[in-house]
């Protein structure tokens, strides 16, 4: 099954969330309020709500009630990226001006934050300890997440382990909570909803993996900036780890700098494509996705369940 027949199947659910989204960032700060739209409008595939929608399948499913965690996963995402612009200094999201270029940091900054408090304010709907438990520990990490995207900027010294721990808290464990926080909105048992966060986890390490491919593999209309930005903006990602291991090759990445022109970036950008360094990072991304499929044997037949095995495979398969 292609991802636009699993959304044509939610439809009805989905457009609910889109409504309640942009009721969500509804502000008494003109300011607030255009800079909020302008970040949803951004877009993207709502993949965190589908999570939720999907796995609250497993459980007593009351789209009135599920729809608090799934619009709150989706604020949490959109005010993480508003911030990691910020960190970034980037100009474009999907082809669009970030909120930091179309007014400056301070409104980027006091947007993310306002987003965040948002998503906060709205899972007070639901009346479960454990499920403000899991956001609480999710925002917790996505914040360190952030800080240490800073602090590895340029480190060509850094290792797999920091870059796999980055990406953990940047994206998967995001994902991982949709897929536990939909199931725990819908009561389901601690048994299924612990084994959903880990099929959550996987898939959120091979999702990242793949878009940090993508960064050197797709062209700039797909990705709505530039080819390589990742490396640019100094952020280590898997295929520049595995290019940093042919010492010739090593040297000239080391000498990226933030102030260098793309035209000096893209020779670089086409020796990593070359080095099998992009093979490599799908491999990795293979195993997680595979790690993916096995929780998903341990869950329950149903056609949900197979839902799961095509969402997660058209994340390992997507080109973008």
């Amino acid at each position: 099954m292609k991802l636009p027949v699993l959304y044509k199947i939610f439809k009805q659910d989905i457009q609910l969330i889109e409504k309640e989204l942009k009721s969500s960032i509804q502000a008494r700060s003109r300011l607030l309020q255009n800079a909020s739209v302008h970040t949803l409008k951004a877009g993207g595939k709502r993949i965190r709500p589908v999570f939720v929608l999907l796995t609250a399948k497993f459980g007593d499913y009351d789209i009135e009630r599920i729809k608090y965690p799934a619009v709150a996963l989706e604020l949490i995402h959109s005010a993480s990226l508003v911030h990691d612009d910020v960190i970034d200094q980037a100009d474009l999201r999907r082809g669009s001006p970030t909120v930091r270029s179309k007014w400056d940091n301070k409104v980027a900054t006091y947007t993310g934050d306002y987003i965040f408090a948002r998503a906060q304010e709205l899972m007070t709907q639901i009346d479960n300890p454990l499920a403000h438990k899991v956001l609480a520990k999710t925002i917790l990490e996505v914040s360190i997440g952030e800080i240490e995207q800073i602090k590895d900027k340029y480190n060509y010294d850094q290792n797999l382990r920091d870059y796999l721990t980055r990406i953990k808290r940047k994206t998967a464990l995001l994902i991982a909570a949709s897929c536990q926080l939909g199931a725990i909105s819908a009561g389901v048992s601690e048994t299924i909803h612990k084994k959903l966060f880990l099929y959550g986890y996987y898939v959120g390490m091979s999702f990242q993996i793949i878009d940090d491919v993508l960064d050197f593999t797709a062209t700039e209309k797909e990705l709505g900036k530039p080819a390589g930005s990742d490396l640019w903006q100094g952020n280590i990602t898997l295929p520049v780890l595995y290019a940093l291991r042919e010492p010739i090759l090593a040297e000239e990445i080391r000498k990226v700098h933030a102030d260098m022109s793309h035209e000096e970036l893209r020779p670089i950008l086409e020796k990593i494509k070359k080095s099998g360094a992009i093979e490599k990072s799908m491999e990795v991304s293979n195993r997680y996705l595979n790690k993916a499929f096995a929780i998903l044997k341990e869950l329950p037949d149903t056609k949900n369940t197979r839902y799961l095995y095509d969402i997660a495979e058209f994340i390992g398969k997507r080109n973008y």
